[in-house]
């Protein structure tokens, strides 16, 4: 099976075209760049560069795998749109992993952990795990001092936790800090290959979107 995965819930937009026998497989080729502002700019481009790289047309893609968050509002939708739109043109299946869990399986820990992106607004997105396979509990958005105790001081990974070394006195920085279509790839494919089901691609936000209807706004109506 050809998996074509990508994400952009954090400032990487990642692509990555993966093979899949079962659990195992390989990464075929994958494309990483960081860039907070750009993810509409670079997302198609990195794709094609990325099938390109593995000499495949994305008419041999099996299935699609997006990050679905949680993220900030706008770079979010840019993968879960372009991943949409290439399952509806193609007819494809499309799976929603948690962009939290990619990163923790990333770490290959096998010890109690923390996962923290940058939230914006001086918060974090954030969970907690028992190895780099299983979540505990649900994601979460707080500021890194409303953290409980026990979360905070567990060994965290991700680019929130290196943000805030104040409130994550255990930050890993030998761990990725950023997202990685390849993991997410590899994580969905044991996933799948397990019978497991995956999350739908649908954003998983955790608050309200920065651009809001000002809360004075006149409707202005023709006579």
């Amino acid at each position: 099976m050809l998996l074509l995965a990508l994400d952009t819930a954090t400032p990487a937009v990642t692509v990555a075209l993966r093979e899949a026998d079962g659990a195992g497989g390989r990464t075929l080729a994958a494309s990483h760049q960081v860039d907070a502002r750009r993810h509409g700019e670079l997302l198609l481009p990195a794709v094609d560069r990325v099938l390109a790289e593995a000499d495949r047309p994305l008419s041999e893609v099996d299935a699609l795998v997006v990050g679905v968050g949680p993220g900030p509002y706008t770079g979010l939708r840019v993968g879960l749109a372009t991943a949409a739109a290439f399952g509806a043109a193609l007819n494809l299946p499309v799976h929603g992993v948690c962009t939290l869990d990619g990163l923790a399986y990333a770490s290959g820990l096998r010890e109690p952990f923390v996962v923290a992106t940058d939230a914006r607004r001086k918060e974090v997105y954030w969970a907690r795990y028992a190895d780099a396979r299983t979540r505990v509990g649900d994601p979460a958005v707080d500021r890194p001092g409303d953290l409980p105790a026990d979360v905070a001081a567990l060994p965290a990974a991700g680019a929130g936790a290196r943000l805030y070394p104040e409130s994550f006195p255990d930050v890993r920085k030998d761990l990725p800090a950023e997202q990685s279509a390849e993991a997410l790839a590899q994580l969905a494919a044991e996933r799948l290959a397990a019978g497991a089901e995956l999350l739908p691609p649908r954003p998983l936000y955790l608050r309200r979107p920065d651009a809001e209807v000002p809360a004075n706004y006149k409707v202005v109506t023709p006579q």
